[in-house]
């Protein structure tokens, strides 16, 4: 039986692909919210979809399709990090399953507020995480399963990605409303560090600012250097000619390559949440905690290895 679906943050950058997996998985969607109204891209899934600008509108919408006997089945959530919260909220407090872009929230007290009103309401969050899903990392996290129980990995992480002035403009660029670099664009791959190599056992930062974040991590199976950066100065020198980003994650000096292989990940995502096999609350906490504290741990340069890269990000 057809699903329905309600899509908050319609004009977002990562909604496409929510609108791609909604309709490869045999979707309906309802409804649709966003203060902004460049949302053409619906007409190539879902013509129909009723479309609000103003979030008191589309809320009464959902709950008169409810008391008419049309409840909405998923709230997709692709709104600005700190509206998470409130819009999953909102979702299950008007009976709808929720299924939310990363970060899921800020902070690990946001969780347990949400653990709290899932069991209040009987609802469920369902957080994308589609790195565990690429065929990439699944067969890393095969091979370091059937590996030597008790080898430790070494492993660099270095993401630059080369951001405009707008991302300081936008609400990326503040740390209450984004949670900072390692918040909005870490938490992917600290995540899939910790599916892969187990809980996290040490976290240092070795440096924390607008535009770069840099540190080291232990997991049970792993010692990781890292090393984030949306600043185009801080590209390596060994990065190719004409290039903005530089991005590579290394597991005992093979580069692990993940670059493609995205385009069906959020329809891989909904096909195990339609099956009830979302990633929960408690999927997510690990990496929610890890960024939280990366935002406040004091700043030890000196502790832990530093990532090779680092270098280049201290001398801009």
């Amino acid at each position: 039986m057809s699903k329905h679906h309600a899509l908050i943050g319609a004009a977002g950058y990562i909604a496409p692909r929510h609108l791609k997996a909604i309709s490869e998985t045999g979707g309906t969607l309802s409804a649709a919210f966003d203060i902004n109204d460049s949302v053409g891209i619906m007409d190539s899934y879902f013509p129909d979809t009723r479309f609000f600008t103003e979030f008191e509108l589309f809320e009464s919408f959902v709950h008169a399709e409810r008391s008419k006997g049309r409840a909405i089945d998923f709230a997709s959530i692709c709104t600005p990090n700190y509206l998470h919260k409130h819009h999953i909220g909102f979702s299950l407090r008007a009976g709808m399953q929720a299924i939310c872009e990363k970060p899921l929230v800020l902070t690990p007290v946001e969780l347990d507020d949400l653990e709290s009103l899932q069991q209040e309401t009987g609802g469920k969050v369902n957080s994308i995480l589609q790195l565990r899903l690429h065929p990439a990392i699944e067969a890393l996290r095969n091979r370091i399963a059937k590996g030597d129980p008790d080898k430790t990995y070494e492993v660099d992480l270095g993401y630059f990605t080369s951001r405009g002035s707008w991302y300081h403009a936008s609400w990326k660029g503040r740390e209450d409303k984004s949670g900072g670099i390692a918040t909005n664009i870490g938490v992917h791959f600290y995540d899939m560090l910790g599916y892969v190599f187990g809980a996290p056992k040490e976290n240092i930062v070795h440096h924390r600012a607008q535009d770069a974040a840099a540190g080291y991590l232990e997991f049970d199976k792993a010692r990781v250097r890292w090393v984030l950066s949306i600043n185009r100065n801080h590209l390596p020198a060994h990065t190719p000619d004409g290039q903005s980003t530089h991005r590579s994650i290394t597991v005992e000096g093979e580069e692990i390559e993940f670059s493609g292989g995205f385009t069906d990940l959020h329809t891989k995502s909904y096909q195990s949440i339609l099956q009830g096999n979302g990633y929960d609350l408690e999927a997510v906490r690990p990496s929610i905690e890890l960024v939280d504290h990366i935002r406040t741990a004091p700043i030890e340069p000196h502790r832990g290895e530093q990532h090779p890269d680092f270098v280049k990000v201290l001398a801009s």
